[in-house]
């Protein structure tokens, strides 16, 4: 008989890879770009003093969404690779609702036919452009029904 060997891989145990994954989430970008609207910063950088919290919630770096010891190790972090690399993605807007169904391909576009463009193009020559389509089509409809 052939002993088998014990587990003893983390990396490879699915529920402790997940606990562990958890433990390590931080917010996501829309909701700190939320949180960085004045309003919102205002009141999480004026936190009342909490025991559960690094720092009794003192020193919060809101653009990472993580609470420090001191000023020292904030300042230290807003130095480092990471918060620069977090405030350089949070220059980007969030996508809305809108442009997440545009681009899955749900649109309201009630049947028009909608123009892509390579260029920059401004919204109001797309709705031009799609007015014409429209009109020479229906210009095109009531021809055929003239002649048939």
């Amino acid at each position: 008989m052939v002993r088998m060997r014990r587990k003893r891989m983390h990396c490879n145990n699915k529920e402790l890879h997940n606990r562990y994954k958890l433990k390590r989430r931080t917010k996501d970008l829309d909701q700190i770009q939320e949180d960085l609207k004045p309003e919102n910063k205002h009141r999480l950088l004026t936190l009342p003093v909490d025991e559960d919290l690094p720092g009794l919630g003192q020193h919060y770096c809101v653009e990472c969404a993580k609470h420090y010891i001191d000023d020292a190790a904030l300042e230290r972090h807003r130095r480092g690779r990471e918060h620069k690399r977090r405030v350089r993605d949070l220059k980007v807007p969030a996508y809305t609702q809108k442009e997440a169904e545009a681009a899955a391909g749900l649109s309201t576009d009630n049947g028009r036919a909608m123009a892509l463009s390579t260029g920059p193009l401004s919204l109001l020559s797309l709705k031009q452009k799609n007015d014409v389509a429209l009109a020479a089509e229906s210009a095109k409809k009531q021809q055929m029904e003239a002649e048939g």
